[in-house]
């Protein structure tokens, strides 16, 4: 049976603390757009990725990344779910609030990765469905307004370090999880929202839910990143190694984020966002 060895899961655990305060940094100091966008930049599966290809094979790693792939629905079902839920939710407390619309979100994660699970594996059907699912959550999602945090906290090495402990809590209980679930499910959990769903909490309880809103609105976009990454590790890890397919894949997965970010100013969307 194939097990995360201990330096997957702590690299892991590392690289998505530092995301999660890089991010939550990013919302405040620049826009919740731009935070959003990035936040679908790969790591947690980009990591899961390379240690299957190191321990097991570059073959294993490039077929593991069509379910990582495809299970990307099930990452955008979680936030429209965040979404929806902290919408019709908004009457409860703040507390309230950020417990039931995690949980929806959690929940509509794992029914969905359950249904995806049952699909006959395949490159067509791992592409054309995320993309699909871009596509129509950012429909769904196209009328949240773009609203910027005024009232920005000063940035304390005693914020930062209590928001990397919360992050870290909330990503040691989603890699416990994902060794509980078995192999069977390796690659559609490598999916899971492992970073913005800690980023998600954070912005929510220092802020209101519409600066929420603003990150989900840009995320399909930014996940767009993570489609590219996995096509690439499906194309390049056979051909050329873990190593360089690594390097490749990240690189398309960065041009992709750049050609995004340059055609969203260039449309002159980031006018008038919303206080």
């Amino acid at each position: 049976m194939f097990e995360l060895p201990v330096a997957l899961t702590l690299i892991k655990m590392g690289t998505g603390v530092l995301m999660v305060v890089v991010l939550s940094v990013l919302a405040e100091a620049v826009s919740p757009r731009l935070a959003g966008i990035v936040s679908g930049y790969p790591l947690g599966a980009a990591v899961s990725l390379f240690f299957m290809g190191f321990e097991i094979g570059p073959a294993f790693a490039s077929q593991s990344a069509l379910s990582t792939m495809l299970g990307l629905v099930a990452t955008l079902v979680f936030a429209y779910g965040y979404y929806q839920c902290s919408v019709l939710a908004g009457r409860l407390g703040k507390g309230g609030n950020i417990l039931l619309a995690s949980m929806t979100g959690i929940c509509c994660y794992f029914l969905t990765a359950w249904g995806l699970h049952q699909l006959p594996s395949g490159l067509m059907v791992s592409l054309l469905l995320p993309m699909g699912a871009i596509v129509l959550f950012h429909r769904l999602f196209r009328n949240i307004d773009d609203v910027e945090i005024l009232e920005k906290p000063s940035v304390s090495a005693g914020l930062l370090a209590g928001r990397a402990l919360f992050a870290a809590l909330v990503i040691v209980l989603v890699t416990a999880t994902a060794r509980v679930v078995g192999p069977g499910w390796a690659g559609l959990f490598a999916a899971f929202p492992m970073t913005v769903l800690p980023l998600l909490l954070v912005i929510h309880y220092t802020y209101d839910t519409a600066h929420v809103h603003a990150i989900l609105k840009s995320f399909p976009k930014g996940l767009g990143s993570l489609v590219v990454y996995t096509l690439s590790v499906f194309i390049f890890y056979p051909i050329q190694g873990v190593d360089l397919g690594t390097l490749s894949a990240y690189g398309f997965a960065t041009l992709y984020l750049i050609v995004v970010q340059v055609a969203w100013s260039g449309s002159g969307r980031e006018s008038a966002p919303r206080p």
